[in-house]
């Protein structure tokens, strides 16, 4: 009995093992993914007020954890019973990261200074109900760049076996939520760290300065990030497309992959954003 029981547990380290090695391949294979969802959520979780920060943060990393808890076993399944409706599912997410992308440019270019009064009214006067919105939309977009860090892993262990494949994704699919969500905290609470370093040691002294530096380096890592974020989504929906639409292949074959797949991803934003703007449009028309 106890030698049955001590081989159970030599099967389980093996196991083990099997899996801190897959995970370490799979986690190398999404770590440009992991460095966009950082991007991309970081400025997400951003805009609100002080003392809503972590609430909010916390809201939208149990969103993430359901995301994956949803994700982790479809994939797998589709994996086993219906591969290509893995690839049709990726398409549909790159549509909307490029969707989302290039309407924040066109905002900021076309619609900066109305939709920041409107955004700003909004808060005001509908704070909770304009924090869920936001919420919602960073488990939205958390969503889809969950897709791809899943896929992307489950791809790196096609050739092992299930258990492995399932253990593997998943602890890939729980340090991407809180590695990523951790370093959002981190950088959220910044100027928090700065104004107590600040009040704690006076304004002379290498920790005051520091706590200096904190406070006013957020504003800017925030203006960064936003930047970043945006460009992050662009990127991520090109990469999408490039390596799941064939003829994409052949296009511009030559030229640096960064380059392509922002290509891709902007030529599908801004033809979406035109496309829905314009039905927007007929609406009114019609509704008038």
């Amino acid at each position: 009995m106890a030698s049955g029981f001590f081989a159970i547990l030599d099967d389980i380290g093996a196991l083990m093992d099997d899996v801190a090695v897959t995970a370490k391949v799979a986690a190398k294979k999404t770590a440009g993914i992991l460095g966009d969802d950082l991007a991309v959520n970081a400025e997400k979780s951003t805009g609100f007020l002080s003392s809503r920060e972590l609430p909010v943060l916390w809201a939208i990393t149990k969103g993430s954890l359901v995301n994956k808890i949803i994700i982790v076993p479809i994939a797998l399944l589709l994996n086993v019973f219906f591969p290509v409706a893995i690839k049709v599912i990726l398409v549909l997410g790159g549509l909307y990261l490029a969707f989302e992308g290039v309407e924040k440019i066109v905002e900021y270019f076309f619609h900066k200074a109305e939709s920041s009064h409107a955004e700003a009214k909004e808060l005001i006067q509908e704070g909770e109900a304009a924090e869920k919105v936001k919420i919602r939309s960073a488990i939205t977009t958390d969503f889809i760049l969950s897709i791809e860090i899943v896929i992307i892993a489950l791809g790196s262990v096609l050739d092992q076996k299930l258990a492995i494949q399932i253990m593997t994704v998943s602890v890939v699919a729980l340090l991407a939520t809180i590695g990523v969500y951790g370093i959002v905290a981190a950088i959220v609470r910044m100027d928090d760290v700065g104004y107590r370093l600040i009040k704690a040691y006076g304004e002379k002294g290498i920790l005051s300065r520091i706590g200096k530096l904190l406070v006013q380096s957020l504003p800017i890592i925030i203006k960064i990030l936003s930047v970043v974020g945006t460009v992050a989504l662009i990127l991520v929906s090109g990469g999408i497309f490039a390596h799941n639409i064939a003829f994409l292949h052949h296009v511009f074959p030559t030229w640096p992959s960064i380059i392509r797949e922002f290509g891709f991803g902007l030529v599908a934003g801004i033809v979406l954003v035109a496309i829905i703007t314009l039905v927007k449009k007929l609406i009114v028309i019609i509704k008038s």
